[in-house]
């Protein structure tokens, strides 16, 4: 198989076993300026999303739609069955996303523990319950549980970070950019915990610049231009479309299709 150009505007699927579907979204920043023109992704439980493409895309602005941080003007969101087209990021970390932004993504003059603590204030009865499963996946954490999150590296915060938006078991983990600026030894642990994090039943949609490494780990992929969802397919379909690589990933070198997991 090939990766699929997208056609329609809408997902003309009649399964309903989808943990996050965006339809035909719209959204910008400005009055009268969108940046996604019709954006088509979902979610399948257990399902690890990528989403690739160039710079100005839409890719991060999607994710914040999703999010409440950025005003929707046309399609919808629905979780598990619910709509939740402009909620607010509140109550949708209540209904079960999670959300990881690409910077600012820790309160640095916190402990690790109190920004685990910050991650589930809205149930804190569970938080030492959760503090426990969290430790598991994070063993860095535990070790250094009492240590200011403004004193760790890019990496570690990165791990704070994910660590702290898992607090609430969301159902679906939103993830902006998560290896950016990171050594590439650093990027490989990110990649490595977050197909782990997925595994443990999480969906994952994840957006990514490191396409190469996004399309060897993810089930399945959408390729964002112009605020549009332009191919999909899965990682290995997208790795190896001589359409995809020539126009959003260059010189994809050719172990892209090889599949670590």
């Amino acid at each position: 198989m090939t990766a699929r150009r997208v056609e329609t505007d809408v997902i003309d699927t009649v399964d309903d076993d989808v943990v996050l579907r965006a339809t035909d979204l719209h959204a910008g920043y400005l009055p009268g300026v969108n940046i996604l023109n019709g954006v088509n992704i979902e979610a399948r439980p257990g399902e690890l999303i990528g989403i690739i493409g160039p710079n100005g895309a839409g890719k991060s602005t999607f994710l914040k739609a999703v999010f409440g941080q950025v005003k929707v003007r046309g399609g919808s969101v629905v979780l598990k069955g619910t709509d939740i087209t402009g909620w607010r990021p509140s109550k949708l970390v209540a209904a079960g996303v999670g959300f990881v932004p690409q910077t600012n993504n820790v309160f640095a003059s916190l402990s690790i523990t109190e920004n685990l603590q910050m991650g589930i204030y809205q149930k804190p009865k569970q938080f030492k319950s959760q503090l426990e499963k969290i430790f598991e996946i994070f063993p860095m954490l535990a070790d250094r549980r009492d240590q200011r999150a403004g004193s760790l590296s890019g990496g570690e915060r990165q791990s704070v970070a994910m660590a702290r938006a898992l607090m609430m078991d969301p159902s679906v983990l939103l993830l902006d950019e998560p290896s950016a600026g990171l050594s590439p030894a650093r990027q490989d642990e990110t990649f490595v915990r977050t197909r782990r994090i997925n595994r443990a039943g999480v969906s994952v949609i994840m957006v990514e610049q490191n396409a190469r490494r996004c399309l060897q780990i993810c089930d399945r992929a959408y390729v964002l231009d112009q605020g549009r969802d332009a191919y999909t397919g899965t990682g290995r379909e997208l790795a190896a479309d001589p359409k995809v690589i020539e126009l959003y990933l260059g010189t994809l070198a050719a172990d892209v299709a090889k599949d670590p997991k």
